[in-house]
């Protein structure tokens, strides 16, 4: 029978997950989506400052390092706008909108006036009535003849102004002076108040990589890391891996990922180097993209020297299944035989309720359920004699914050106040839990899966998803056999090899099937099929025709995902 011990702190691990896939044209470098620097300003530059302000708060922060390239690329360009003023260093056409809006032409112009948009209506765009007024005249002219013609510079630059000003994270509204004063005008901006926001958009960038690695400096966070372009591991080792969580899934027509392994250690050590370089230190811990392990996976991780890594409640449960082993309670640390690498699953319903359900509650009470939860988990651990418990609370950093009122200020600044001072809850991070020496359940199997519903299935299965890996593995084949047959040096041998890295990123297969909005899926397929023919170039094989072709044709039905598509639940 399970023995009753003493009350004590439960250790509580916050998760949060920092990433965004390769956005820039492989041929010219320019961002052909803007969400990187957006979330940046919004969302990475609000986490640092709720650490801050709360400093006995503890919590994992994990970067994926292609998205710390492109953050420290904007800082670049911006810095080199504002010294030299050369409008041709910003790479991004919004941010151009910001700088001169004049020098947008012909289709750029009518894109940057439809991206301008896409914010989330209630709690960005009618939070901020100038804003809601500027949208509504720019629908009114993209319904026009000719809507970039109609469009003057003024109003364009009148737009991006307070679209920028509604991007920013509430922490940088409350204490930046050049924001705070913006936000008193209707419109009217002129250029040098245009670019005075788009030098704190630099600023505010170029500061998150010093703010993350102080917090780390002094123990208040852990930083993690993901492999380099956020690659499905799973599926590039084994690219069946997929049945072993869902028998009868379709499959591609390809059997394998040619030298999956070799890619997959590959992600690994350059995405070691880019995290060491930009944060200064060696990541204790791994993040897999998605949360997608396997057995090999898991070999991989340990062989690499990661500590621990982690993934979603359902692969626990799946395994435990396959392997008819019972447990009373799910919160603890696990490792598979023969294993340094100790494994680590996150609480589903916790993190769910933070990432989709808290929204829509008052913050105060949406803190105090949370806190209610966790103290009768303490209470059930304690009374089932679970020696070591550990809960982890694992969601991204970034998409659920639109969805709440002021960026979800108010529940982030009541979580940390609260929780860091509760005494039967002790915030924490993976590492320093493992330094207490816990004791690991051995999973006597493994089934592959992800925190997305346990299984693979939001990146293979589907037809669209199945044609995506096809093309890929044509790719990688095509790559193989060029390598092989060549002379390339040391430099065309790294060049390749980042823009293969770059087309096994996981997004593309995620945005692709019935339940994402067709825009999306629209503009990932057009970004993913152009990274695919740029390696074909990069290695002197000819684009083949099937990339002329969409592989994802949105139905009527697209588009059922809650939160744009841009989230999961871990559990269906």
């Amino acid at each position: 029978m399970p023995t009753t011990l003493p009350s004590r702190p439960l250790p509580v691990v916050f998760l949060w997950h920092m990433h965004q896939p390769e956005y820039r044209d492989p041929r010219d470098g320019v961002y052909q989506q803007p969400w990187t620097y957006l979330h940046a300003i919004k969302d990475y530059a609000d986490m640092a400052a709720h650490l801050e302000r709360w400093p006995d708060a503890r919590v994992v922060v994990n970067f994926v390092p292609i998205l710390l390239e492109q953050l420290e690329d904007y800082a670049t360009q911006i810095e080199a706008y504002r010294r030299d003023g050369d409008i041709s260093e910003l790479r991004d056409p919004l941010l151009v909108s910001l700088a001169e809006p004049g020098a947008l032409t012909g289709e750029q112009r009518l894109g940057v006036l439809e991206a301008l948009l896409r914010a989330n209506r209630e709690r960005m765009i009618e939070r901020f009535a100038p804003l809601a007024r500027l949208v509504e005249t720019a629908e009114a002219l993209l319904q026009s003849r000719d809507p970039a013609g109609y469009a003057s510079d003024a109003f364009i630059g009148d737009l991006s102004v307070w679209y920028h000003l509604a991007w920013c994270g509430e922490t940088l509204r409350q204490t930046n002076p050049t924001i705070s004063g913006l936000l008193e005008y209707e419109g009217g901006f002129d250029a040098q108040s245009r670019r005075s926001l788009l030098g704190v958009i630099g600023e505010t960038i170029g500061g998150l990589f010093d703010r993350f690695a102080a917090l780390a400096d002094r123990g208040q966070i852990e930083l993690s890391m993901t492999p380099y372009a956020h690659p499905i591991t799973p599926l590039l080792q084994d690219l069946r891996a997929g049945r072993e969580a869902e028998p009868g899934a379709p499959q591609p027509q390809a059997e394998d990922y040619p030298d999956g392994d070799q890619r997959s250690r590959w992600h690994i050590e350059r995405g070691r180097a880019v995290f060491r370089r930009l944060l200064g230190r060696e990541p204790a811990g791994c993040w897999p993209a998605e949360g997608a392990i396997s057995d090999a996976t898991c070999r991989l991780l340990d062989q690499a020297g990661f500590a621990w890594a982690a993934s979603g409640q359902q692969v626990l449960r799946n395994s435990l299944n396959q392997a008819h082993q019972t447990l009373h309670c799910d919160h603890q640390v696990y490792g598979r035989p023969g294993q340094g690498l100790r494994l680590f699953f996150r609480d589903d319903g916790l993190s769910d309720r933070i990432g989709f359900d808290y929204q829509n509650w008052h913050a105060d009470d949406a803190v105090d359920d949370l806190v209610h939860h966790l103290v009768s988990i303490a209470e059930t651990c304690d009374h089932l004699g679970v020696d070591m418990p550990l809960v982890p609370i694992i969601l991204d950093g970034e998409n659920a914050w639109e969805h709440y009122p002021d960026n979800g200020f108010w529940l982030l600044d009541g979580l940390y106040k609260h929780l860091s001072a509760h005494s039967r809850i002790e915030m924490t991070t993976f590492s320093a839990f493992l330094e207490k020496e816990p004791q690991a359940v051995e999973l006597k199997a493994l089934v592959a899966g992800s925190w997305v519903y346990g299984n693979l299935a939001t990146w293979v299965g589907e037809p669209a998803k199945n044609r995506a890996w096809d093309r890929l593995v044509e790719a990688r084949q095509a790559y193989v056999d060029a390598e092989s047959a060549g002379d390339w040096d040391h430099s065309t041998r790294a060049r390749n090899a980042q823009q293969l890295a770059v087309c096994e990123g996981s997004d593309w297969f995620w945005w692709f099937g019935e339940d994402n909005p067709a825009e999306a899926t629209r503009d990932f397929d057009r970004l993913f099929r152009l990274q695919l023919a740029r390696l074909y170039e990069l290695i002197d094989v000819a684009v083949p025709a099937s990339l002329d072709e969409p592989i994802s044709v949105p139905s009527d039905a697209a588009g059922r995902v809650s939160g744009g598509g841009t989230m999961r639940r871990g559990q269906a």
